[in-house]
């Protein structure tokens, strides 16, 4: 795949990145559960790969409660933004950066890690997981876990507007060869992922430990006028959402779906 749509993408929107999410109720909220998520996988030490980690929020979450993060972007943009954060913020003996694509992982030439995370459905922009997935195991510790968040094929709140005769919207993911997104006028395919699919790419010597889905009950975060406009409503649907984010279909029926998994070596 040509990822230089993708980083022209990324690194217009890179300026306008953090205040596009501080605006959005939605993306707060589903980042702070998977960030909770996370921490309960977490173990005391941990050195942290993060994949696609954008300006950095993220990072300086995880290296605000003193954990080791190694960053990785394809977007100079988004990576500008972070290396101004860890100046900022005085993170640079926690936070590292690196420009680096996740299938070219080979060339991290640094130690191995405990925790590799990616957040957001960045790994949708690859048209084949297992050009990801192959490098885990060569820069994972034993015990080691992931923790992906992807975009799957079925979302509830998109399949439920055929009722308002948008079809196309109800089953664009459903389309194996991708769709257009568009970041910033700038256009770039998108490939949706299930739960199964992804954990079968990931192979037998990955172990599932916890699965979750976002925003499943609740609406998408491009809906993002929503919990101004029924903040009630709103906070019912995302409490509901939670209670049983963990539960078949809702694992994987959502917006995104969480998926942590340990590495065995046997």
């Amino acid at each position: 795949m040509i990822y230089n749509p993708v980083k022209e993408a990324f690194s217009r929107q890179s300026e306008v990145f953090d205040e596009l999410e501080d605006k959005n109720e939605i993306l707060k909220w589903m980042r702070s559960i998977t960030r909770k998520h996370i921490l309960r996988h977490l173990k005391p030490g941990d050195k942290i790969l993060e994949l696609n980690a954008g300006t950095g929020l993220d990072a300086v979450y995880f290296a605000g409660k003193g954990y080791k993060i190694h960053c990785t972007d394809i977007s100079e943009g988004m990576l500008q933004q972070l290396a101004y954060k860890v100046d900022k913020l005085n993170l640079s003996e926690l936070v590292t950066y690196q420009l680096l694509s996740f299938t070219e992982l080979d060339k991290l030439g640094i130690n191995k890690f405990d925790y590799i995370f990616s957040n957001f459905g960045g790994l949708n922009c690859t048209d084949n997981l297992s050009d990801v997935f192959k490098h885990f195991s060569k820069i994972l510790l034993p015990d080691g876990r992931v923790t992906l968040v992807i975009i799957p094929p079925v979302c509830p709140w998109e399949i439920a507007v055929m009722f308002r005769g948008n079809f196309k919207t109800a089953f664009r993911r459903l389309k194996k060869r991708g769709i257009k997104a568009n970041v910033e006028g700038v256009e770039f395919k998108t490939y949706y992922y299930s739960l199964r699919e992804t954990v079968k790419t990931l192979g037998p010597r990955f172990h599932v430990l916890e699965t979750q889905g976002l925003a499943s009950i609740s609406p998408p975060p491009y809906m993002i006028n929503f919990p101004g406009r029924f903040s009630n409503l709103y906070k019912r649907l995302t409490q509901i959402d939670e209670s049983v984010s963990h539960s078949f279909p809702f694992n994987r029926w959502a917006d995104h779906f969480i998926l942590t998994a340990e590495y065995k070596e046997q």
